[in-house]
């Protein structure tokens, strides 16, 4: 049996090896390094793939962030909602632009934010909520944009763990997660479900306007080189990057559905352990199954996690510590505040190997040795 990873970039690399290889080259030899033409290539395909009328790629997920939050010229002091069952750059990037990060709970079952801790906590800053899309489905986009409908709210999709993924159910059947809220943003980390070789974001919204001003927050603030009509920063999807995103691009619907068919195989095999809480997939979403996590429910989290390590499995805690316990973010508020759903599950989750190369023979052996550790807890 292969080594197992927890990501296997190599072996995902090397079925299509011919075609980066031939991307890449492409690129050092029309020496076009910075916004050449795959990166507007790529552009136009993620456009057409998420049916999206602007795509502004940018350097990566956390810029993406904040180019949205800077584009929508939130002022210091604004309040912008965000589940604290995340990664903290969603949470981050609010702080740096002086504005204030107010971190509510989370569902006990799809791990996204909870409907009713938004409600609770819309004050009259409030100017943004942050819907994670976190593990691979959707947010309650619905509902979410009912709520920002009534208090006139922007809505910004962190998608970076989601792309790929349609919401299914009322009116935004069939719309691609990120495509929903005012603006929607991504990450192409190597590891994410359409990574690239190295950094790499890209932020999509329907609004003219904002595209427009983002495409300038991108490059410096710029619209016309050298004239800088907005405070910006540097921010470029650079074009080796592009061009090995315009390849796999193509296979990201195949990769999905591989991820879907490894945590059938995880969901199946689990079934009946009581110990044991897979995944629950809501009602108006797919899961791609960036992560595939489970709840311990009985047992020793951290004492599975360490014997798997001795077993040659990775596993992976996301995430052990909630952003309201985080020492740059903790705050006399959130002792008033119920997120107890968070808390639990930071004592309680962990994810298993999940990409597009996990063999049958793989999978068969972290289930035998996750079943027999807790038969014997």
């Amino acid at each position: 049996m292969e080594e197992i990873k927890m990501v296997d970039l190599r072996g995902q690399y090397l079925k299509i090896k011919d075609e980066i290889d031939t991307a890449i080259s492409a690129v050092i030899d029309s020496t076009q390094f910075i916004n050449g033409p795959s990166v507007k290539e790529f552009q136009k395909n993620l456009e057409t793939y998420l049916n999206v009328k602007h795509v502004i790629p940018c350097g990566n997920g956390t810029d993406a962030l904040q180019v949205a939050m800077m584009a929508l010229d939130l002022k210091p002091g604004d309040e912008v909602i965000v589940p604290t069952f995340t990664f903290i750059a969603t949470a981050e990037v609010i702080a740096l632009l002086g504005l204030t990060p107010v971190l509510v709970d989370v569902e006990p079952d799809s791990f996204n934010v909870s409907i009713n801790a938004i409600k609770k906590a819309i004050t009259s800053k409030t100017k943004a909520i942050v819907p994670v899309h976190l593990f691979g489905q959707c947010a309650d986009m619905e509902q979410i944009m009912e709520i920002a409908e009534q208090h006139n709210l922007y809505i910004i999709e962190d998608t970076a763990q989601a792309l790929g993924c349609s919401y299914l159910s009322g009116k935004y059947k069939s719309k691609k997660a990120g495509t929903i809220g005012t603006i929607g943003c991504t990450s192409f980390f190597p590891s994410k479900n359409l990574g690239c070789y190295g950094d790499g974001g890209a932020i999509f919204t329907n609004d003219d306007a904002l595209a427009a001003r983002m495409r300038s927050v991108v490059n410096h603030g710029m619209t016309v080189r050298y004239y800088h009509d907005h405070v910006g920063v540097n921010s470029r999807l650079d074009s080796i990057q592009a061009a090995v995103l315009n390849v796999k691009l193509k296979y990201l619907d195949q990769y999905n559905k591989l991820r879907s068919e490894a945590a059938n195989f995880y969901n199946k095999a689990f079934a009946d352990c009581q110990k044991l809480i897979t995944p629950v997939v809501m009602p108006y979403t797919e899961h791609v199954y960036h992560q595939y996590t489970l709840q311990a429910n009985g047992f020793d989290r951290n004492a599975l996690v360490e014997h798997l390590k001795e077993k040659q499995i990775p596993a992976m805690i996301y995430y052990p510590v909630p952003i309201h316990k985080q020492k740059a973010y903790v705050h006399d508020k959130y002792k008033e505040m119920d997120l107890s759903v968070s808390e639990k599950l930071v004592e309680n989750v962990f994810s298993l190997p999940m990409h597009t190369e996990l063999s049958e023979e793989q999978q068969q052996y972290i289930v035998d040795t996750i079943l027999n550790f807790i038969e014997n807890f």
